[in-house]
């Protein structure tokens, strides 16, 4: 794939919206409270019958301290004790789960979010990963991915050996900036030392792929000051990285009132910031996959894309396209077939629902077919940065050019600024319009027009 961009920043700044990230189509703002939990169980059932491979995600809320900035479902205790009944009813609901499942099917994905896993103690990953592996068939080997995100500041010198020895063969470190004035503004205070030697432990006990997030429109960062922690991650040479924009929603994240927002870079700097991100990062050798991720060419996830596999869900971009993904503990979703499911936002409901034996599911969306036509559109746009109309065309029985009439119509603006080149059996995203590509995909939407009249809370795309 072509790695040059020609960064335009006033064309940029023409595209700079609020818009969906795609991590699913339709996205969660058409979840519905009217989903059954019986249909949920009866599509397990469907898949058990087509017996494809599985991805699990199991969701740790807590969180020793918190970063200002964070927008995830956590709590935030210095009180580790309270883990102890959440992890009960997460065992409890994996059990539940894993009765309905083929035991046949392998577990090829597997990943601990939060909040902070390594919040919980040694004893207590030991034993969610058993757990895990009683009422789950997770592969032995290390042909599968298992990724845990981890708080440099949260291990002990002997916790990535024993994360390894759980399985796990991925490492996600969280990093945002490395500057001590932004680390004071965000509460997030996290030294070099700690971060490298993390990545050093990983490296030695046999982690195959490490991966750093960063985070780009913080309080006080300047492209001078972003340089300095991208260089230091260079230098590093972690596999992957993740170079977020920072959205600022405090109306929506209390934790965010925290943070002065006049401190925040202006649009043109977080701009410059991006662009300096992926000058030194390609220059590096880095590939750009998209939106906000890079990775090395050897890695899966470069790859994937190459290959034409790449995914994206709720974790974002995904190496294992062809797994149902089913997410347990609060305010996990899960994705498979047309179906998304997501369980209750709220902590004490969802300990509420696996007492009474309940499934913890509180909305949810059964796709229609349109959805399932343009999801397919949209992810192959985000993954590939193409579309190739006759593979939609028989994947799905339509004439596409009659089937996203009002689409094509939409991309006019994209072809004019040299963003897109359309030919015969191709739509292919050029140069700056892999940066826009969340606006281009919004051309697929069937609900953009009403969302966008209703103002709903989304990130900026670029």
């Amino acid at each position: 794939m072509d790695q040059s961009i020609r960064f335009d920043a006033e064309l940029i700044r023409r595209y700079d919206c609020s818009g969906p990230r795609y991590t699913s189509y339709p996205t969660a703002v058409e979840f519905h409270p009217q989903f059954e939990a019986e249909a949920y169980q009866r599509h397990i059932d469907k898949s058990n019958g087509e017996g494809g491979p599985l991805s699990l995600y199991l969701h740790l809320p807590f969180c020793d301290t918190v970063c200002y900035y964070c927008a995830c479902n956590k709590i935030v205790t210095k009180n580790r004790s309270r883990a102890a009944p959440y992890l009960a009813r997460l065992h409890r609901e994996i059990a539940m789960l894993g009765r309905l499942f083929d035991s046949r099917r392998r577990v090829e994905q597997l990943h601990w979010g939060g909040g902070t896993p390594t919040f919980i103690s040694h004893r207590q990953m030991v034993e969610l990963m058993g757990v895990t592996r009683q009422h789950f068939n997770l592969r032995s080997d290390d042909g599968g991915e298992l990724s845990i995100e981890v708080d440099p500041r949260e291990v002990q010198p002997e916790t990535i050996g024993l994360l390894h020895e759980l399985g796990f063969n991925r490492l996600s470190l969280g990093v945002q900036d490395f500057d001590p004035l932004v680390q004071r503004a965000v509460n997030r205070f996290q030294t070099e030392q700690e971060t490298f030697g993390v990545m050093d432990a990983a490296r030695r006990s046999g982690f195959r792929s490490i991966s750093v997030d960063l985070i780009y429109g913080l309080p006080h960062q300047t492209v001078v000051r972003f340089a300095r922690t991208l260089d230091r991650i260079i230098e590093a040479l972690p596999d992957r990285l993740s170079v977020f924009n920072y959205a600022h929603l405090p109306e929506r994240f209390k934790t965010q009132r925290q943070i002065n927002a006049e401190a925040i870079p202006d649009a043109k700097i977080k701009l410059a910031i991006l662009e300096t991100c992926i000058d030194k990062l390609v220059g590096a050798g880095y590939q750009y996959i998209g939106m906000d991720h890079f990775a090395k060419p050897d890695d899966e996830l470069a790859i994937a894309q190459k290959e034409k596999t790449l995914y994206r869900n709720f974790q974002g971009y995904s190496t294992k396209s062809g797994a149902d993904l089913y997410a347990f503990g609060v305010s996990a979703i899960s994705q498979f077939h047309n179906i998304y499911a997501q369980n209750t936002k709220a902590f004490k409901d969802y300990l509420n629902k696996i007492d009474k034996g309940d499934m913890a599911i509180a909305i949810g969306y059964r796709m229609n077919n349109d959805d399932i036509i343009r999801r397919h559109v949209i992810m192959r746009l985000m993954c590939d940065m193409e579309i190739t109309k006759s593979e939609v065309e028989e994947a799905f029985g339509v004439n596409f050019e009659e089937y996203f009439a009002s689409s094509m119509l939409k991309l006019k603006t994209f072809l004019e600024d040299g963003l897109l080149e359309i030919k015969k059996d191709k739509i292919a995203v050029k140069g700056v319009g892999r940066l826009v590509i969340r606006n281009i995909a919004m051309s697929f939407d069937a609900y953009i027009d009403k969302l966008m009249e209703e103002k709903p809370v989304f990130s900026r795309t670029v």
